[in-house]
């Protein structure tokens, strides 16, 4: 065997060569996922929990290029708007909104192809993106794992995990994020492998033993994934998170992958000739992106604070042109707003009983009396609840004990690679606990809390090479614990999709007090 071929084989490891059954199972539960996701997607027709914010903001994106204040409160603008009435907005005064835009024009999508007084179209967006999500979970997992199966079983995760399918029918922000964070997730894998491919071909031709190794210059699906990251932190600035845990964890897989070529200096070449050029390459494509987003601010003149630096002379950043100046002083103002939030609210949570799903927060609630629609008994409910599958995010709970020790003691990458989406999505919160935060901002990490449940399945489903009874007991376990997460779901369906049920069958699904 050459010398390029042994170090592709040391680099890369095993991968699965039946593209079609690695394609199959993810595109059959993207499917399946897309139909339930897509199936009465318009109902309830009233805007529900934040939506009040983000679906009228994407109204009024299309309209007027920018958020603009509405007027009166919720409670006066809602219901108008739910019966038809769009131009509920002040066309002077732009909205001092906390957001960046990306994820407002993507809401904006779906109302501009459907109309928007479409509750189909609020949601439409968000419902697409979730169906791809499926998809790219399941393609992730298949090359993270080097298994179809894993590949297959981690679409279904995705399809039936809950809290998921709550933010696919919701015209929420958040969900956005956690696809855009996927996406550059997936894009860095794809990296990982292009390039190690790469770095064995032209380590091939040097010898045996080298200092540091070739300069890897062209990245292009690094540059894929700081574009994604842009746009995560277009949509909110939690992206933020996930381009620092991100930037972090494909730098590793650099110094590991020169250590691995055989350079007698990988810390240095992976630091040096890898870590350097990804700051700047990567940092420059994230900002770029970010600003781009800004394009309807910065064409109008009716933005909120787009006229700041004109109307203070002599504040602010002196250096910068007088738009950015003005947007970097409407970027402190939202910054004073988040650091401040600290309302008490009757949903909020603590960062620490996220996994365990303790306090799942409240879409939206009705109770229906007898005579009412879909209502037979006294007392009903109509709620949408976004508790996550339990039968999913507890086993995840266990896993990241599992995580912890295979990365730290058994050196496993993929372990390493699965706990950086915690690190992105999960750990920024513990030191934010000041602030009023919600149990729902978990769906920006819930991929990874299914690829940390795939990563405890391949273990019950022991190494390829195990004995046949090992095997056959590990599918076995496998199949009853997708039964168990099938069931699970069907049984939440009614508190996700806001089915009107007897008061006592909701009762019956809110396992907890801290539920209610």
């Amino acid at each position: 065997m050459d010398r390029g071929r042994q170090l592709r084989e040391r680099l890369l490891g095993f991968r699965p060569t039946d593209a079609l059954w690695g394609w199959l199972g993810p595109i059959l539960f993207a499917v399946i996922g897309g139909g339930l996701r897509f199936w009465s997607l318009d109902r309830p027709h009233q805007l529900v929990f934040d939506e009040t914010y983000y679906v009228k903001q994407g109204v009024s994106m299309l309209d007027h290029g920018v958020e603009m204040r509405w007027n009166g409160d919720g409670e006066e603008v809602d219901p108008l708007f739910t019966q038809g009435t769009t131009a509920v907005f002040n066309t002077t005064d732009g909205d001092m909104v906390v957001h960046p835009p990306v994820g407002k024009w993507i809401i904006a999508f779906g109302e501009w192809v459907f109309g928007s007084t479409s509750s189909f179209g609020w949601r439409f967006s968000v419902a697409l993106l979730g169906t791809l999500s499926i998809l790219m979970v399941g393609r992730i997992a298949r090359r993270l794992f080097g298994s179809n199966w894993l590949g297959a079983i981690a679409a279904f995760l995705m399809a039936f995990e809950g809290h998921h399918f709550v933010h696919s029918r919701t015209g929420l922000l958040d969900i956005i994020l956690m696809f855009f964070a996927i996406a550059a997730f997936g894009a860095l894998l794809i990296d990982r492998d292009w390039s190690r491919a790469r770095l064995a071909d032209k380590a091939a031709g040097l010898s045996t033993s080298f200092a540091t190794g070739p300069m890897m210059w062209w990245r292009p699906w690094r540059l894929v994934a700081a574009l994604s990251l842009g746009l995560a932190c277009g949509t909110k600035w939690s992206g933020l998170y996930f381009f620092a845990a991100f930037g972090l964890m494909t730098v590793f897989w650099d110094i590991g992958a020169r250590r691995a070529a055989g350079a007698r200096h990988w810390i240095v070449a992976g630091i040096g000739k890898d870590g350097v050029w990804a700051g700047i390459s990567m940092t420059v494509v994230v900002l770029a992106t970010y600003l781009a987003s800004w394009v309807g601010w910065f064409v109008t003149s009716t933005g909120y604070n787009r006229t700041w630096a004109a109307d203070h002379p002599g504040e602010g950043v002196q250096w910068l042109p007088p738009a950015l100046r003005s947007l970097w002083q409407y970027h402190v103002q939202i910054l004073e707003f988040h650091d401040n939030l600290t309302s008490p609210h009757t949903y909020q949570s603590n960062p620490w009983s996220w996994m365990i799903q303790s306090r799942p927060t409240s879409f939206f609630y009705e109770s229906p009396t007898q005579g009412m629609t879909g209502c037979d008994v006294e007392k009903c409910s109509k709620a949408i609840s976004s508790v996550g599958s339990v039968s999913i995010w507890w086993l995840a709970t266990v896993a990241l004990f599992f995580l912890v020790y295979h990365w730290g003691f058994r050196r496993d990458w993929r372990a390493g690679a699965v706990l950086a989406g915690f690190v992105g999505g999960w750990l920024p919160w513990f030191f934010l606990q000041h602030r009023t935060i919600f149990t729902f901002y978990t769906i920006s990490f819930q991929p990874w809390v299914v690829l940390a449940v795939v990563f405890m399945l391949g273990l019950a489903l022991g190494p390829p090479g195990a004995d046949a009874r090992r095997r056959r007991i590990g599918q076995a376990a496998v199949g009853v614990y997708l039964l168990i997460v099938l069931a699970n779901f069907a049984w939440f369906w009614p508190i996700w999709t806001a089915q009107v049920i007897p008061y006592d069958h909701w009762r019956w699904r809110m396992w907890f007090p801290s539920w209610v």
